[in-house]
């Protein structure tokens, strides 16, 4: 295959050029390019080098006037330093990837009505054919229920009772797991330190935590608040430490972060894990099995949200999916370790 001459110096090649250094048509190209299944073999490895030759790079912006698809997708996220957020982004930033499309984020320090407004705007600017919301806080689920969508819009981390397509992690059944997990291994009650009062999972959790309680014949115990930080886990578990001996002898944690700073806490006030006090964190992150000791927790398939989560948003982009209150539940799984163990009250200890 011969070297074509052209003033490549002085601009980048064009689709022409290769369709010229292939001996085929500009349609042929077009056709390898969108990876047409009618292409022979041999045009399409010919095609492919000439492509590799000169550089050539597609444009997205002629291809969006031609297709009018740019192959790229929207995430308005806030609070990607906390261990879910930034899970749940790197698995739609992998998922998207895996069907072709590209990212653009816009994070927040705020999701509120106006910023979620602005955000959008810009996103719509830049073309997205589709949006996900990463919508952890009620404000941002109201925002995202009151503004007007330019394009079709999924929420994720949004909990239960959103009237937006959505995809969730089942918080309200994880919580069940790791409550129903401690009632069967012998603890008559179970505490509960959980997470931002305006955080919709954290409230899922609390809520299936004290459904379980109730179920059992259990009245559950006033809880803790905490800000998801191990500092915060580590202040609770300090006030907890005082109940050991009075009732107190399992804990649910709303995350693992601030479970870290109970079992420190604990660990400092001589209470023992778990032969005094049980453990049950949530979100399975990648230190957790290193706890000392090893937690127990609740593990949320993010990899599961995040493909799940594009599939969704796909569909509403492609019409396959006219149902607007598509809601989608992912289930938690129970990881069992060291932090808890069928309970066995000790001789002249008061009873669970």
């Amino acid at each position: 295959m011969g070297h074509l001459q052209t003033n490549s110096t002085h601009r980048p090649p064009t689709m022409a050029d290769v369709a010229r250094l292939a001996g085929v048509s500009h349609q042929t190209v077009s056709r390898v390019l969108g990876d047409h299944p009618n292409v022979r073999d041999e045009t399409r490895i010919r095609v492919q080098r000439a492509i590799e030759e000169m550089g050539y790079r597609r444009n997205s912006s002629a291809r969006a006037l031609v297709t009018r698809r740019t192959r790229t997708l929207g995430v308005v996220a806030s609070d990607t330093t906390l261990y879910g957020p930034a899970s749940t982004l790197f698995a739609l930033e992998e998922a998207a990837r895996a069907e072709g499309y590209v990212v653009s984020t816009v994070g927040l320090r705020r999701l509120t009505v106006e910023t979620v407004a602005e955000a959008l705007d810009h996103l719509s600017e830049g073309g997205v054919e589709g949006v996900i919301a990463l919508a952890p806080q009620r404000s941002a689920v109201e925002a995202l229920t009151e503004l007007r969508r330019p394009f079709p819009v999924v929420a994720v981390g949004t909990g239960s009772g959103v009237e937006i397509p959505s995809v969730n992690v089942d918080q309200h059944a994880g919580a069940r797991l790791a409550t129903g997990h401690l009632l069967a291994s012998g603890h008559r009650t179970v505490w509960h330190l959980a997470g931002p009062e305006d955080w919709q999972e954290a409230a899922d959790r609390a809520d299936g935590w004290r459904a379980t309680l109730e179920e059992a014949g259990v009245a559950p115990p006033l809880p803790l608040g905490g800000d998801w930080s191990p500092l915060s886990g580590y202040r609770a578990g300090q006030e907890l430490a005082g109940w050991v001996g009075r009732g107190l002898t399992a804990v649910f944690v709303a995350n693992d972060q601030m479970a870290l700073g109970v079992l420190r806490a604990l660990r400092e006030a001589g209470v023992r894990t778990p032969e005094d006090v049980a453990v049950v964190g949530f979100d399975d992150i990648p230190e957790s099995e290193f706890f000392a000791p090893p937690l127990t927790t609740v593990r949320q398939d993010f990899a599961t949200v995040g493909k799940r989560s594009i599939g969704l948003l796909l569909d509403l982009i492609e019409g396959r999916t006219p149902d607007e209150s598509s809601r989608i539940a992912v289930e938690p799984q129970l990881v069992v370790r060291a932090s808890t163990f069928p309970y066995l009250p000790q001789p002249g200890t008061a009873p669970g």
